[in-house]
């Protein structure tokens, strides 16, 4: 028996949370939707985690999103080849090359051989197997189609897996000049320009040019400062960490981020190809609409994502389409409203969403290409001008000290 805190989403909209006292997860989601309740997060609470004792595991492997690739796909092919289930496990989790996905096919095997559905065993391992693919294998069992479905979450996470590099290599190299900039002007401004101000000094260093006298300035401020700039920039990064746990400064900052002029139609080019890749996949497979739509808005990583697909379920939920209330939302542009409406006219929903992921697929490559391009040049101009700036601020003393040498 532990505590558990956990954070969810009522019937109306509002963000609930609190703790219960329960022998595993999974009653915790019993009591919950018994609530009704929408679980956002669940978790074992700090005090009875450390009751249960330290267990730090420093070599442990992570189990990455190509993983899983590997093991659906190979999974599908065996179960389409007529391979019985128990041993498709068997081999998979004995080639399997991750020590702990390993160790998680192998409980998984247990699980089914001690009686348990495939998708029941896999919803033991909400980490690894999350409600998106355990829900969608649930739907393959029942219909018959596991080895289709199994293909279909493959070729599912191979997408995400590029949308999501194709996102972060947009973000990384920013970042990463941002970061290299900063470390070179503290070394020039804590090291380098003192020593020039010594020499500056001992040359009788009177009258300095405007430009001179202001580094220097800034490079005495920034001594004197040194460890309050160090704890503000500590303290941001908690700051921005405790912003984003809480619900309604998530559900800002992801609005802010939609909103951002530079990254934000990307971020929004993401948000629909996820939105429809992730619906389609779940319709085709037999997923009702109703809990597809939930676990899609629980799959979106974008909070006024989340709420314009909750709205859409509620709409569904009164007997009306989709399309009217995500036409609402910013969110969505409004061929993709139209397309939407088109598919739910046609009967055709599932096969209109693949064509509009795919499309915004392509948008997304397009638009990461366009702006690492453009990115590029600017980063450059930037980070060169304020250290070119500082460095010929430097030395503009010496240029007229050279001047008036050759005029005497």
């Amino acid at each position: 028996m532990g505590v558990y805190k956990w954070e969810g989403v009522s019937r109306d909209g509002r963000v609930k949370s609190g703790t219960k006292e329960a022998p595993n997860e999974a009653a915790v989601l019993q009591f919950l939707r018994a609530q009704q309740v929408r679980p956002r997060r669940i978790r074992l609470s700090r005090s009875a985690s450390l009751n249960k004792g330290l267990n730090l595991n420093f070599g442990s492997q992570k189990i990455k999103m190509k993983d899983l690739v590997v093991f659906s796909r190979q999974f599908a092919t065996m179960i389409d080849a007529g391979l019985p289930l128990v041993q498709c496990l068997d081999i998979l989790g004995s080639q399997a090359e991750n020590q702990n996905f390993r160790k998680v096919i192998k409980q998984v095997q247990n699980d089914v051989e001690g009686g348990s559905t495939f998708a029941e065993a896999l919803k033991k391992h909400p980490k690894v197997f999350d409600s998106l693919y355990s829900n969608l294998i649930a739907a393959g069992e029942v219909g018959g189609v596991l080895d289709v479905v199994m293909q279909r979450i493959a070729t599912y996470l191979e997408k995400a897996d590029k949308l999501a590099r194709q996102v972060k290599s947009a973000m990384v190299y920013p970042a990463t000049i941002l970061l290299v900039a900063i470390g070179v002007i503290a070394v020039l401004l804590v090291f380098v320009i003192p020593i020039f101000e010594n020499m500056f000094a001992e040359m009788g260093g009177d009258g300095l040019p405007a430009p001179t006298a202001f580094v220097i300035a800034l490079s005495e401020w920034a001594q004197s400062n040194i460890l309050f700039l160090i704890a503000g920039g500590v303290g941001l990064v908690f700051l921005w960490k405790y912003i984003r746990k809480n619900p309604r400064g998530r559900e800002v900052t992801d609005d802010l981020f939609l909103r951002s002029p530079v990254f934000g139609p990307v971020l929004q080019k993401v948000a629909v190809a996820r939105f429809t890749r992730t619906l389609g996949t779940m319709i085709s497979s037999g997923v009702p609409i109703l809990e597809a739509l939930d676990i899609t808005a629980k799959a979106s990583g974008n909070m006024t994502v989340e709420k314009a697909v909750l709205r859409a379920r509620a709409s569904i939920s009164e007997g009306k389409t989709i399309a009217e209330p995500i036409s609402r939302s910013t969110v969505f542009p409004p061929m993709v409203c139209q397309m939407i409406n088109v598919g739910e006219q046609t009967g055709a929903l599932d096969t209109m969403l693949g064509k509009i992921a795919d499309f915004y697929d392509d948008e997304v490559d397009a638009a990461v290409k366009g702006l690492t391009s453009l990115m590029e040049p600017a980063m450059m101009v930037i980070l060169g001008g304020l250290i070119g700036g500082m460095v010929v601020a430097m030395y503009l003393p010496i240029f007229e000290m050279a001047g008036n040498l050759q005029a005497g």
